[in-house]
């Protein structure tokens, strides 16, 4: 090299070494604003999931959503707006648009800023990743139901509700880089609270899907144990009966379930 381009490539060294001491130095409102943009950008996907669902509609279904788009609009405070963001998240729901359907719930947690109204969104985006038509929308709606779980659990962290279903975000929608995230945490909480039915039911009901059938059992009879009349298991417990071969208890079962 000569002097000339061994001064270029020091200077852009320098350069480089003078730009991360910046960036490092951002004051914390710059930080936020950036971080405002980002999830602005994210949140665009709601337009995106609108131009996919309003086609897809029949005109009575675009008349009742265009409707309530105007109320939205005339809404003159927070709590009018949040009641009418019910309305719109439950009809999209009933059409089947469970994303849609989530974005708004989010909207109404943002609004209330309570655990209860944060596992409701958390919960519609759970149900999306479930029905998802498509990788993207089950991606979309898998990281918002975590923020929204997240953000529940920061408001109640005595709560266990929404740790059991930020453990099945992870269930539902493994990370690649950590495939047993959401059974570890689980488990975790089942160590933590060993007489919870409702940990005890999930553990129960993965053991099941991955053919652990005595795990399961193990499991169920647990929870039966504790709350010999906790009805929503019955079903649960007629499948693992049936899965393990033992007719008899999984007829016992199955005539207490209701599904």
């Amino acid at each position: 090299m000569s002097g000339k381009q061994i001064a270029v490539v020091g200077g852009a060294v320098l350069l480089f070494v003078i730009l991360l001491t910046l960036f490092d130095k951002i004051p914390p409102v710059q930080k936020a604003l950036e971080k405002s943009r980002s999830l602005n950008v994210e949140s665009t996907g709601l337009q995106n999931l609108l131009n996919e669902a309003m086609p897809t509609l029949d005109a009575e279904q675009k008349s009742v959503i265009d409707a309530i788009n105007l109320d939205l609009q005339k809404a003159d405070s927070d709590s009018a707006k949040a009641e009418i963001l019910k309305v719109l998240s439950g009809t999209w729901y009933r059409y089947g648009f469970r994303a849609i359907s989530g974005v708004y719930a989010e909207d109404i947690a943002n609004i209330y800023k309570t655990e209860d109204a944060w596992s409701v969104a958390g919960t519609t985006y759970s149900l999306c990743v479930q029905s998802a038509p498509n990788e993207k929308t089950k991606s979309f709606c898998s990281k918002r139901a975590v923020r929204a779980f997240e953000n529940a659990i920061s408001l109640e962290p005595d709560k266990i509700a929404p740790k059991i279903n930020l453990a099945l975000c992870y269930v539902d929608n493994p990370d690649p880089e950590n495939p047993m995230k959401g059974i570890l945490m689980l488990r975790e909480l089942d160590e933590k609270y060993p007489d919870n039915i409702q940990i005890l039911s999930q553990l129960a009901r993965l053991a099941l899907k991955t053919n652990q059938t005595d795990k399961a059992k193990e499991r169920i009879d647990r929870v039966l144990a504790i709350a010999p009349d906790y009805a929503q298991v019955y079903c649960l417990a007629a499948d693992i009966y049936t899965a393990s071969g033992d007719a008899a208890k999984a007829e016992e079962y199955s005539k207490k379930c209701i599904r």
